[in-house]
């Protein structure tokens, strides 16, 4: 399963915050230059992580975002889950356009349910925490 450039960024926006001080504010242009990632799409990200709970924002000159929960508080399972729009592994996991002919008889779907599952429950068991547990030797590189 290959994971949209949308959750990738919103992975990085997260890690990047993550080992920011508590309570310092990072501005949306920062990360378009450090992440290279356009402005308008970034803004959409972050707007879309607000939404979720994930980092809080603070319009006006001086503002910025950041984490609006502690690092152990944001699993990984649910971001993604919150973040891929289509989940769909093989055209059968959609119910409304499903046409594969052979839908009601074959094994494909059930072993893939099967490993989506196993992929989330992995998924489940990781925090952000975990993702910036090297701090140090992140921010060499972000910053």
């Amino acid at each position: 399963m290959r994971l949209t450039t949308y959750t990738d960024y919103s992975l990085r926006i997260l890690i990047y915050l993550g080992t920011q001080p508590e309570k310092q504010l990072t501005n949306i242009k920062k990360l378009s230059e450090l992440f290279n990632i356009s402005n308008n799409h970034l803004s959409k990200i972050i707007f879309d992580l607000g939404k979720l709970g994930l980092i809080g924002t603070t319009r006006g000159r001086n503002g910025g975002i950041q984490l609006a929960k502690r690092p152990i508080d944001i699993n990984l399972g649910y971001v993604i889950r919150e973040t891929e729009k289509n989940l769909d592994i093989v055209e059968c996991f959609d119910e409304k356009n499903n046409t594969c002919k052979i839908s009601s008889c074959c094994r494909l779907k059930p072993i893939f349910k099967e490993a989506l599952d196993a992929y989330f429950k992995v998924l489940d068991s990781y925090t952000l925490n975990d993702l910036i547990h090297n701090a140090k030797a992140l921010n060499a590189l972000l910053n």
